[in-house]
């Protein structure tokens, strides 16, 4: 029921059609484009910003990235704990 069917398609372009008139709808139709492909290149900007941000934090955190597999994206391992340094007065301290 839910379904558009080839006549609702040819209505709605009538009623366009009626309201802005044919001159105007091509214009419509560009700017439309446009702005889509603004949000489009926007989008992927923001996604690319996400993924540096998180392999910088990844990287920060001691986290090494494995060669990616065959189309896959690399996957991230736990680097391995560095051992305790010990100090001339005999005391244990991180690095």
């Amino acid at each position: 029921m839910g379904a558009l069917k080839p006549w609702h398609i040819a209505v709605l372009v009538v009623v366009l059609i009626l309201l802005f008139g044919a001159k105007r709808l091509p214009d419509a139709a560009r700017s439309l484009g446009r702005s889509l492909r603004i949000i489009k290149a926007e989008t992927k900007s923001l996604q690319d910003d996400d993924r540096d941000l998180a392999e910088k934090a990844d990287a920060q955190a001691g986290y090494q990235p494995l060669p990616p597999h065959a189309g896959q994206q690399a996957p991230y391992q736990q680097a391995p704990p560095q051992q305790p340094v010990v100090d001339p007065v005999h005391r244990v301290r991180d690095n």
